[in-house]
């Protein structure tokens, strides 16, 4: 075996300890105190459950009355509306940024790049939010979920859209496409790998979001997923089995969509990365 070929083994296998150390022993962590009981789970170690409490589940799903379906269904809603509105409002915003090298559109392409680096700012957001009077609304949450989240959908987008060739976007001109036909019919199916790209990595980002939804959306019958960790800590006492129970609960949908598409993510982030 060659040196490269040895740096090249001695890298994967560095790489593999260090992911493991930072995704798999915390999961392990995780799973192992949402099986013991609460005295044992208190003690926050690693080691086997004496017996395996599973029950920690079913008290973790049906605490405050099942309050994890609604949270279940508010995170669901905002995940799925705030990635309607990346995905038509990004894509399009991507094609023109682009396709376009006109003064305006550069101006517009740097204002959004900054919000790459300009976090949002809460007190400022929740007045204007009460001046329009749509403050603890569902509707007021998707649009900033989908402002946090539009420098970086429209980035991907942007990158990706240099790949399609400009010979297309004539010919369908020839052939009497507008503007909007020849976007929705043409250029959108072609956006498919990095569309699924932008919709694993901000569905996983809005999903699994608990500071927005706790300063821009309060209120019980607004509780996301995340929200629901509260309900095992307190004061004086504190749960942790159901806990880490509540956190592998909330955890499995997003694990799954992550395992399924882990190929379609590769894929569009390699391929605006190097046609772009």
């Amino acid at each position: 075996m060659n040196t490269y070929k040895k740096k090249h083994l001695f890298a994967d296998i560095i790489g593999i300890i260090v992911g493991f150390i930072i995704f798999v022993i915390p999961f392990l962590f995780m799973l192992v105190n949402s099986l013991k009981e609460r005295v044992e789970a208190n003690l926050l170690d690693i080691t086997i459950p004496k017996t395996f409490a599973w029950s920690n589940f079913a008290e973790a799903f049906t605490a405050k009355h099942y309050q994890i379906l609604t949270a279940f269904k508010n995170s669901l809603l905002l995940t799925f509306f705030s990635l309607l509105f990346l995905i038509v409002v990004g894509s399009m915003a991507g094609y023109v940024i682009q396709r376009r090298k006109d003064k305006p559109v550069t101006i517009i392409s740097m204002i959004i790049t900054t919000g790459l680096m300009i976090p949002a700012a809460v007190m400022p957001t929740i007045w204007l939010l009460q001046a329009l009077h749509i403050y603890k609304t569902m509707f007021s949450m998707i649009m900033i979920e989908t402002a946090l989240q539009i420098p970086f959908t429209v980035l991907l987008y942007r990158g990706f859209m240099s790949s399609i060739p400009r010979e297309l976007e004539e010919a369908a001109y020839i052939d009497g496409c507008s503007t909007l036909q020849l976007f929705r019919q043409i250029i959108f199916p072609l956006l498919k790998p990095v569309t699924a790209t932008i919709i694993i990595l901000n569905a996983c980002t809005i999903f699994n979001d608990f500071t927005n939804p706790l300063y821009f959306l309060p209120g019980a019958e607004n509780i996301t997923v995340q929200q629901t960790l509260y309900n095992f800590m307190g004061q004086y006492s504190s749960s942790f089995n159901l806990l880490f129970a509540d956190v592998i609960i909330i955890t499995i949908p997003m694990l799954i969509v992550f395992i399924v598409f882990n190929k379609q993510l590769v894929a569009g982030m390699v391929a605006g990365a190097v046609k772009g």
